[in-house]
């Protein structure tokens, strides 16, 4: 059950960066509210399942950094600075594709800088990030079986004759 609500939640993280990395009408303050809104139904769901150490939330933070990436300011070297200690499980090329796509909704926020980017791509200029853009959503986690081992001993187990398996040993 948990493997299954990690792979769910990986998948909703996937179509919902990936949409918010396509559509420039999506990159707002508002929406940065309203993800991370909605992410805290999706980890107190979680809680209230007991489902806290699937791994499930864990998935979701590419989301919730990018959520919180549009709610930052974004003006100052500082703010820069903020917001690349922030955003360690966002690309660079992500970071800054949000910034291009940042849409202001009302009168009292402003368009993100040409100046304020190219400061994020140098603060970032280190990393060594992955060069795809989107994430893969149909990427799939392994599924692991838990190991019960039997209190059967090799021992006590009878092999008939018929079966042919004269080759296994049991010494």
């Amino acid at each position: 059950v948990q493997q299954v609500f990690k792979q769910l939640f990986y998948m909703i993280n996937a179509v919902a960066l990936n949409n918010l990395l396509l559509r420039k009408d999506v990159c707002s303050w508002s929406t940065g509210m309203q993800l991370r809104f909605n992410i805290s139904q999706l980890e107190e769901w979680l809680r209230g399942k007991n489902l806290q150490q699937s791994g499930a939330a864990q998935t979701l933070e590419p989301l919730i950094q990018a959520a919180q990436l549009l709610q930052l300011k974004k003006k100052t070297s500082e703010d820069a600075e903020a917001i690349c200690s922030l955003c360690t499980s966002l690309t660079t090329q992500q970071i800054v594709k949000i910034l291009n796509l940042y849409t202001p909704v009302n009168e009292f926020e402003e368009r993100v800088t040409v100046a304020f980017i190219r400061d994020i791509q140098t603060h970032l200029q280190d990393r060594n990030d992955p060069p795809q853009l989107l994430l893969d959503f149909k990427h799939m986690f392994p599924v692991l079986f838990p190991f019960n081992p039997s209190s059967i001993t090799m021992d006590s187990i009878h092999l008939p004759a018929s079966l042919n398996l004269e080759f296994l040993n049991k010494g």
